[in-house]
């Protein structure tokens, strides 16, 4: 286990920084060098921040339920309840085993926006034209957030590696790697919707619906996967919490010093009177 994946009570240790080095302007750690720690990390994080299998499932599996009902029936409202009731089912149980839900109810509204859009239009399409303008947003955020210098991949996966927004001003080469990361994710969403919008107005329901859905696992595994080459070859995160803790303790040590001076420097002016009389 790597300084950056556990608690360390050396704020020089976790920024990369020499002993007697002020960690706030030390220069980061060196690149990782692709080692198996270095790679199990990433790994580990990048499995908490997406999801994970799970988290897939969790995506696929309404939109499936309602194209496959509705390519049999073609009943807008059977296949809409379904791919909502199954979304719910899929949120009650993480929160029944008390697990993170933010992916379960990510797709919870999704499909409630796509089920509300869809019944009010009365277009089976329409199912899906929240999802993809979320997906074009995503891509312009991507995007728009590597030109400003914050890129959103960076802000998303910060916390999860306990660096918080130390990389923009501590650790270029992993901001570098942020940027990069964020580029392919948005380049990669923007091809998907330069695929799906088309079909929204020429193909039927049952043809986008089987198209999405198999645009739904490939991109994301490739944006998952250049992620991790990026970040991997990238310099370790500096682990900010480490940080403030060791900050914390050190100023605790210190006032329990300067106490103990205060009673050894009374304890010693008590002695003096007492030899005096």
């Amino acid at each position: 286990m790597t300084s950056y994946d556990r608690p360390t009570t050396d704020p020089h240790a976790a920024a990369g920084a020499a002993p007697g080095t002020d960690p706030a302007t030390a220069a980061p750690a060196p690149p990782d060098d692709g080692g198996g720690a270095g790679r199990e990390v990433t790994e580990a994080a990048l499995f908490e921040a997406f999801g994970g299998v799970r988290g897939l499932v969790e995506t696929v599996l309404p939109g499936l339920l309602f194209v496959a009902i509705f390519t049999v029936n073609k009943d807008l409202h059977v296949s809409a309840i379904a791919a909502l009731a199954v979304s719910l089912v899929l949120a009650a149980v993480r929160l029944v085993r008390k697990d993170t839900v933010k992916h379960a109810f990510g797709g919870v509204f999704g499909v409630a926006f796509g089920v509300v859009f869809a019944m009010m239009t009365g277009n089976a399409k329409d199912f899906y034209l929240p999802g993809m303008l979320y997906t074009l947003g995503l891509a312009v955020a991507y995007m728009v957030t590597t030109l400003a210098g914050v890129p959103l991949i960076g802000l998303i996966l910060g916390p999860v590696f306990k660096e918080n927004l130390s990389w923009r001003t501590r650790n270029p080469g992993r901001k570098k790697a942020y940027a990069k990361a964020s580029w392919a994710w948005g380049l990669i969403l923007l091809g998907k919707c330069a695929i799906l919008f088309p079909l929204y107005w020429w193909a039927d329901t049952t043809q986008l619906g089987w198209v999405l859905i198999a645009l739904k696992i490939p991109p994301f595994l490739l944006a998952v996967y250049l992620t991790w080459v990026f970040l991997v070859k990238a310099p370790p995160p500096i682990d900010v919490f480490a940080e403030m803790e060791a900050a914390e303790q050190a100023e605790q040590a210190e006032k329990e010093h300067k106490a103990a001076l205060a009673n050894d420097g009374g304890g010693a002016t008590t002695g003096r009177h007492r030899r005096g009389s």
